[in-house]
């Protein structure tokens, strides 16, 4: 009798625990449209290429003097983590917002600055600001505008998660107070589904 007890207290413990850790809870519900775009080696990548993977996505410039230094930083930390939590099939895609400037070779440059893993982490040019501004609007509900009188560009400051359908499925602070142990869990989580 108690062994039965035991077994029924263990499975009730596993079902409880197995429909809490697949709770994943999303602020977002918008599809990236199709792209096509150069990386950082002069390699195409595109929406079809990150599909069946999880990914995160920002927008930086190689040329910001304000947020997009600390934000790379923020996301070399959450790959790190990732890593170090075993996490696999997953993606970073940082969308340049000005693509004029910011050439494979610059972001290359950029990147390095940042002990970045590249094997993973795809940075994104060859398109015009205003596709770009257009496609964070429709695909991100993201700013990326370029400010007036000056080389520097406004732009929103969040991590996006993609899942594997391709479509945005939560944002995160990337900038101040960045929720690490959130997007680690949630990246695991949906990689799992």
């Amino acid at each position: 009798m108690r062994l039965l007890r035991a077994l029924t207290i263990a499975v009730a413990a596993l079902f409880l625990l197995s429909a809490c850790s697949s709770d994943f809870e999303g602020n977002m519900d918008v599809k990236v449209q199709d792209f096509t775009n150069t990386n950082q080696n002069g390699e195409k990548v595109g929406l079809a290429d990150l599909k069946g993977k999880v990914w995160l996505a920002d927008f930086i410039f190689t040329n910001c003097t304000t947020v997009c230094p600390p934000m790379t930083r923020n996301m070399s930390e959450v790959q790190d983590l990732l890593n170090e939590e075993g996490v696999e099939n997953y993606e970073i895609v940082s969308f340049s917002i000005d693509p004029s400037r910011d050439t494979p070779e610059a972001l290359k440059q950029y990147i390095s600055h940042y002990e970045a893993d590249e094997t993973n982490w795809q940075l994104l040019t060859g398109y015009t600001e205003e596709y770009i501004r257009t496609f964070a609007e429709e695909s991100f509900q993201a700013v990326a505008v370029a400010e007036p009188n000056t080389d520097q560009f406004v732009h929103g400051t969040y991590f996006y998660l993609i899942n594997q359908e391709g479509t945005v499925v939560k944002s995160y602070s990337g900038n101040g107070d960045v929720p690490y142990d959130e997007i680690v869990q949630d990246v695991k989580q949906l990689s799992k589904q």
